[in-house]
């Protein structure tokens, strides 16, 4: 097959299509009817010899052969809207944008709030949501541009995707002020003795503090459990629990709670934290001021 033999538009409902999942709303997104959107699906489905997408109760699903063209269909579709507004301007004190931002607990609370001041003064018409995803719906939202940046710990997101580093850091202990721990140096031996909080953090890179954990060795007493860090400080200012928290958190909850932290007794690998974006977002003029906003604000 030739490229001569496709029709650009064709390849555009198939991308929106895998990006909204139903006929009606890409319609709307288009601006085209229904028929039109059906037309065009039967055309590619003769072109490529494949179903492309079944109808279930859920919508339109893609099969495995449409599955396996949704990245290199979006990052050529994105590549070519790219270049063709390479000259278009941002100007971030007119500008009416939403973005979504892919971020844990921890980053709401380390970034947001001097993002937002920021925005504020440079961005009075810029909106911010937040989302968590695991990380394998967030590569797939990313590719589809419906999460625009996200920024953290994750490892996993690679091909396909650019990034710049913001900092590193290292796992520290926390725990309240007034702990009998805060009287002395943090030994391995008070350490095992201690009450544990565990922090899940699924779909996150903060996984690794359990696996490092229990490759050295060592088996905490874990009093309790929970799936994200954002009630961790209350907890810890009113129990005598610990907890194993990265360096960017302890900074933001030593003083509104009431504790103190110390280096680990068991080591930790250091974390790198970006912030990480799709190709196809790579030049688009709105993508980048924003990137380089948070650049400015937190790199180190």
């Amino acid at each position: 097959m030739e490229l001569q033999d496709i029709d650009l538009n064709l390849l555009v409902v198939f991308n929106e299509l895998l990006r909204q999942r139903r006929v009606s709303a890409v319609a709307v997104t288009l601006g085209i009817s229904q028929p039109a959107i059906s037309n065009a699906l039967n055309r590619l489905r003769k072109l490529l010899g494949d179903e492309l997408f079944l109808r279930t109760s859920k919508g339109m699903v893609p099969t495995r052969f449409a599955e396996s063209l949704a990245e290199p269909i979006g990052y050529a579709l994105g590549t070519i809207h790219d270049s063709l507004n390479a000259t278009a301007e941002f100007n971030p004190s007119s500008a009416s944008r939403a973005f979504t931002v892919e971020m844990t607990d921890i980053g709401e609370i380390y970034f947001l709030p001097a993002l937002m001041q920021r925005l504020a003064t440079e961005a009075p018409g810029v909106t911010i949501s937040t989302v968590r995803n695991q990380s394998d719906t967030l590569r797939d939202e990313m590719e589809r541009g419906e999460v625009d940046l996200a920024i953290g710990f994750l490892p996993d997101l690679k091909t396909g995707f650019f990034q710049r580093r913001l900092f590193r850091q290292r796992y520290v202990c926390l725990f309240r002020t007034h702990h009998p721990l805060a009287r002395s140096e943090l030994s391995m031996k008070s350490f095992l003795a201690a009450e544990h909080v565990s922090i899940v953090a699924e779909g996150t890179g903060h996984s690794m503090v359990d696996t490092a954990i229990q490759r050295a060795g060592v088996q905490r007493n874990v009093r309790l459990c929970v799936p994200h860090f954002v009630a961790v400080g209350h907890i810890l200012q009113t129990t005598d629990l610990i907890a194993v928290v990265p360096e960017a958190y302890a900074a933001r909850t030593l003083t509104p709670f009431g504790l103190q932290s110390a280096p680990c007794p068991v080591k930790i690998p250091d974390i790198t934290v970006n912030v990480l974006w799709h190709a196809r977002n790579h030049r688009e003029p709105s993508s980048q001021w924003l990137r380089q906003i948070v650049f400015d604000e937190f790199a180190l």
